[in-house]
């Protein structure tokens, strides 16, 4: 767990990340590949998700509280989904679906949404050519907690607007293959000078190992400071 200016943040595998300020707790893409395993949450006051790949119905109920809030990108769509998941309208909680435009209020939280996707002229597309994450398919989450700002980018490239955020804690992921890798990150820190950055979204799976130190030395030469969680 790490501590910035009475946030606190923890990486808990994946996509996963808890964020806890002001008696208020929210949850970005919580579970796949078993990194909420044997987690007891239960706490989430709001729970944001990006796109299908990170819908995780067993995940939410893991780290939900009884009166949370579902906070879902409009685009996911449960019928595309090849795993066993629960419908919106099936889960227990107030579910909102939010575009890549949002910005409102939940509970004590103030959720932002951002564009995420892979550029189809880019390296992260498939063997056919087609990008991972096509437009129109995922957000990013920039979530402010009792005046503290964190920002998840989501399963995404780098885009044109990502610089123009106010962020103090940014989690990009760094995994590469299928969203900006280590370098790309390192700039996309540079360019909005976070007080903070936490990478996410590395080391699951094969596709997506990166090395994290080497991230947090660029990133020390410019100045920025990192730290490493999970």
């Amino acid at each position: 767990m790490i501590e910035y200016d009475g946030l606190e943040l923890s990486w808990l595998g994946h996509a996963t990340v808890r964020l806890d300020g002001g008696g208020t707790t929210v949850y970005v893409d919580p579970g796949r590949y078993g990194v909420l395993d044997d987690y007891e949450g239960g706490d989430g006051d709001v729970v944001c998700v990006t796109h299908g790949q990170h819908y995780d119905t067993d995940g939410i109920r893991t780290v939900a509280d009884a009166d949370a809030t579902v906070v879902a990108f409009e685009g996911i769509n449960t019928h595309r989904i090849d795993r066993d998941v629960e419908r919106f309208a099936d889960l227990p909680y107030d579910v909102r679906t939010v575009d890549a435009e949002a910005d409102i209020a939940v509970g004590d939280a103030i959720v932002r949404t951002t564009a995420a996707f892979n550029d189809p002229d880019g390296p992260h597309v498939r063997p056919d050519g087609r990008p991972y994450h096509p437009e129109g398919r995922g957000c990013g989450f920039h979530v402010t907690v009792d005046g503290v700002s964190a920002y998840c980018p989501g399963d995404t490239d780098v885009l044109d607007g990502h610089e123009h955020l106010s962020v103090d804690v940014l989690c990009p992921p760094i995994g590469g293959t299928c969203t900006m890798d280590r370098h790309g990150a390192a700039a996309l820190a540079a360019s909005l000078d976070p007080a903070l950055v936490v990478p996410i979204h590395y080391d699951t799976v094969d596709a997506i190992d990166a090395d994290a130190e080497a991230f947090a030395a660029d990133l020390e030469e410019r100045g920025i400071e990192t730290r490493l969680d999970g």
